[in-house]
């Protein structure tokens, strides 16, 4: 598990690898993921948007933008905690993921980024 602070939200990312798929008569390695956001502040934040760098060991790199998380905009209290699972498809049986959610402080009403650490995701058969 990885983790990492930003202005008192705390994003943790757990990995797994779920097996292999073929898609488009290509082979391809799927890969779940668990987020859990932690918010360590004072001021509740409503997560609105992600922004995903997903690379592979192939050198593909995939920029995905979207609102929310799995079609949520979850709002975080002080104190508490939400998770979600998730999921991508490589060419490759390793590879990485980073990116950011972009948030807003209902304080201060003001935009913010926090950024989501990179994570590792690789099949055990492809390690020595």
């Amino acid at each position: 598990m990885v983790s990492q602070i930003t202005r008192g939200i705390k994003i943790s990312v757990l990995t797994s690898f779920e097996g292999t798929y073929f898609k488009n008569y290509k082979i391809h390695f799927a890969f779940s993921y668990e987020i859990t956001i932690e918010n360590h502040s004072k001021d509740s934040v409503q997560l609105i948007s992600r922004h995903w760098e997903i690379f592979d060991a192939l050198n593909n790199i995939e920029v995905v933008d979207g609102e929310g998380v799995i079609g949520k905009k979850p709002v975080v209290k002080p104190g508490e905690l939400h998770k979600y699972n998730s999921g991508c498809l490589l060419a490759s049986p390793y590879g990485a993921m980073k990116g950011y959610f972009n948030m807003i402080n209902f304080t201060t009403a003001k935009n913010f980024k926090v950024f989501v650490p990179t994570f590792r995701m690789c099949a055990p058969f492809a390690l020595n």
